[in-house]
């Protein structure tokens, strides 16, 4: 353990020793050959095969049962839109969240209700670290090299957990995003987390839209409109006062795009000395904090507390097109 701390081979915690008997147990977890190459890993681009995967996921404490889902998670971080390079270059806090979908989540026991975005999951907590890891020992990814983050974020280390997909009337993520019910996928999100949001009070859908509008509009800097993504994860509380009123997933996202859409005298740069802000020009115009597409919602957390959590994205979702989330189906 000491020598993989000498040979940079960590993220700051202790690691696994990727011993051969290991490595080879963690490769029986997939049907892939062990010289499959998967992909080229930022920022130095090197090759990486389905071995090197699984030396990382050795390194990270991953079962061998997690190998599919590390291996879709990386294929959808190697997309070009999802601009792996410039998520671990930036000077921002971000970093990949990955979001689980389908019947491997409950298959390899991930969590996602209480403390869901928290610690005590292996398989939350180790599939997002092999990722992590991959871009670290692969991809030459090292804080202070390549990796220019200002403070960064505890999701630099992990940030993956699956979505509750306990009520048959919700459309999960996967499902949104063009998959059929019932297929195992991973999304990857360029994000960091977690953000609170709180309120205990608000019992009607219009008015917790409009709750959660002050919050989401705060991302990055209130007057700072379509820049980034966000991803709300809706506690059950709150989610069951949306459902209670018949509403679903393109209710719920259309009310929170209108709650985010501001009068632009309101958020002009230079007012009261703020120098961030949208220019004089556009001061009568509604200006939308979010791109149509740039809000996801998914469901998780424990039963009790009406809590929710709010994971921004990396600003350079300005760019829509040419950066996005991505999902993959999760093959064996």
């Amino acid at each position: 353990m000491e020598l993989c701390f000498e040979r940079g081979w960590t993220d700051g915690l202790p690691v696994t020793p990727p011993t051969d008997e290991r490595v080879l147990r963690m490769l029986a977890g997939t049907k892939r050959r062990s010289d499959e190459m998967v992909g080229q890993i930022p920022p130095y681009l090197a090759p990486c095969t389905v071995e090197k995967v699984a030396i990382n996921a050795v390194l990270a404490g991953c079962k061998p049962e997690y190998m599919p889902v590390l291996l879709a998670a990386l294929e959808a971080a190697l997309e070009p839109v999802f601009t792996l390079h410039g998520v671990l270059a930036t000077t921002y806090f971000s970093s990949p969240v990955i979001i689980v979908n389908g019947p491997m989540a409950r298959k390899i026991g991930m969590n996602s209700g209480i403390n869901a975005l928290g610690q005590g999951n292996r398989a939350n907590a180790t599939i997002g670290r092999a990722l992590n890891l991959i871009v670290r020992n692969v991809g030459g990814g090292r804080p202070g090299e390549a990796d220019r983050a200002t403070l960064g974020a505890p999701s630099k280390i992990t940030l993956c957990f699956a979505e509750d997909e306990s009520d048959p009337s919700w459309e999960p993520l996967s499902v949104a995003r063009g998959f059929p019910r019932g297929v195992s996928t991973v999304t990857l999100f360029q994000g960091h987390g977690v953000e609170a949001f709180v309120d205990q009070k608000t019992r009607t859908p219009e008015g917790l839209s409009r709750s959660l509008g002050l919050a989401l509009v705060k991302i990055g800097h209130p007057r700072l409109v379509q820049a980034a993504r966000a991803v709300l994860v809706l506690s059950p509380e709150h989610y069951s006062i949306y459902k209670e009123a018949g509403w679903g997933r393109k209710e719920i996202e259309r009310a929170l795009f209108e709650a985010t859409t501001r009068p632009g005298r309101e958020i002009l740069a230079g007012l009261d000395g703020v120098g961030e802000g949208v220019p004089q020009e556009r001061a009568n115009e509604a200006i939308a904090k979010f791109h149509e597409d740039g809000l996801m919602v998914v469901r998780a957390g424990g039963p009790a507390g009406l809590f929710s959590a709010i994971l921004p994205g990396w600003l350079a979702g300005r760019n829509r097109l040419e950066l996005q989330p991505v999902t993959k189906e999760i093959q064996a």
